[in-house]
């Protein structure tokens, strides 16, 4: 199986997950030029944007570890953009991972935050 379609299949399994936890998914894989935002959900009032990361084993570390400092940056931008398309810039909003390994689905929420990329 390549990366994009074990890629594919693992956003499935987040979003089958968060549903069962008692997200309502928004969007998923939206677009725009700073990049793209694997899903976007609700959780109560709170808008989560959800970075999913799937890994086949542990064996290069967790696969939140893959979320560096670059890639948190391209969220944060892409959520901006989302926010503002969609008149909720006073959202109440959060940044989490979804860990997808064999064993199952493992969300953290407010993983990461703005303050996190300050220089």
């Amino acid at each position: 199986m390549n990366n994009q379609s074990k890629g594919a299949l693992g956003e499935a399994r987040a979003g089958q997950a968060l549903t069962q936890m008692g997200f309502t998914i928004l969007e998923r894989n939206w677009r725009c030029p700073f990049g793209e935002l694997d899903i976007i959900a609700r959780e109560g009032d709170t808008i989560a944007f959800i970075e999913v990361k799937t890994r086949s084993s542990r064996r290069f570390g967790a696969p939140a570890e893959a979320v560096n400092r670059t890639k948190r940056l391209h969220i944060l931008r892409a959520a901006q953009t989302y926010l503002m398309q969609n008149d909720a810039l006073d959202a109440s909003c959060r940044f989490d991972i979804a860990e997808v390994l064999p064993e199952g689905v493992r969300l953290i929420r407010n993983a990461f935050d703005a303050t996190d990329l300050a220089d």
